[in-house]
């Protein structure tokens, strides 16, 4: 019938009320955020502590503005769970996971590396998800069952079959004594891998895994916001996240490690009874 309007496809997100997809949403959210972060990196900060290693910026706190703004005004019925608010409970299946800086130690202290998170999740499950470099204008997105790209190609995660031949890369995170189990297995691997990075953004960590930049991430310590997009990138760009004990990772799940199914199956493997593993 003319003038009529497209059945929705089950279980697809439904049209923003502009009638834009929610990831075309997240992408315009992730921009305009980072158009702010960038403009700022170069000047003076205000920097807070929220614990003994843990910063928040007044830029971190603009970016999330316009965040919250643009997704709130195009889907008012979701929930949100944002880092730097308090969270918005709608009683939606859907939530808003945002991240206006992931990565804000990096750019509180001049270096280049660190990003915006803006994603979607149906209950535990994520359905959309973005993460942007703003400084390298490096867009990587994914939506459920459709693939991951950067900057509009497909990535896929490291085809590498053996640990000896990888690039191994983690973070520190807040919790000093997990960290320290992390720094211990590291070294109880060592030579057998290629080589490491500490990055400074887990969410950077999980997409340049998914990218097959690196070879393996894993963390023992994130919240929602951290990793919400990127549980969707690796995944739809060929990988797996599965928890420190190997079991599949979702939304809510504090540690993570990010690879193919054959590398993870060879971490597991050369990391079984260290402490980071037990704990």
């Amino acid at each position: 019938m003319a003038g009529a309007q497209p059945e929705a496809v089950p279980g697809a997100v439904p049209p923003s009320r502009s009638g834009r997809s929610a990831l075309d949403v997240s992408i315009d959210a992730a921009r305009r955020a980072g158009e702010i972060i960038r403009q700022r990196f170069h000047t003076e900060k205000q920097v807070s502590f929220k614990g003994r290693a843990d910063i928040v910026t007044d830029v971190d706190l603009a970016a999330e503005k316009v965040v919250l703004d643009l997704v709130r005004a195009e889907y008012p019925e979701f929930s949100v769970l944002s880092e730097e608010s308090a969270p918005i409970e709608t009683g939606s299946q859907y939530t808003w996971v945002i991240d206006p800086i992931d990565g804000t130690r990096n750019f509180a202290e001049g270096i280049p590396h660190f990003c915006v998170v803006v994603a979607l999740a149906r209950g535990d499950q994520m359905v959309v998800g973005v993460t942007y470099d703003p400084i390298t204008e490096e867009l990587f997105t994914a939506q459920q069952g459709q693939g991951a790209f950067l900057n509009g190609d497909p990535i896929k995660v490291t085809n590498r079959q053996e640990m000896a031949d990888c690039l191994l890369s983690f973070d520190l995170g807040y919790v000093d004594e997990k960290a320290g189990t992390a720094l211990d297995m590291i070294r109880s691997l060592w030579p057998g891998f290629q080589s490491m990075r500490l990055m400074g953004s887990a969410a950077l960590g999980m997409a340049y895994a998914a990218a097959g930049r690196i070879d393996l991430y894993f963390h023992h310590s994130l919240s929602p916001w951290d990793m919400a997009s990127g549980i969707l990138l690796a995944r739809e760009a060929g990988g797996e996240v599965v928890d420190r004990q190997g079991n599949i990772a979702n939304l809510y799940t504090p540690s993570v490690i990010v690879s193919s199914p054959r590398i993870i199956e060879r971490f597991l493997a050369a990391t079984e009874g260290t402490e980071w593993r037990r704990g």
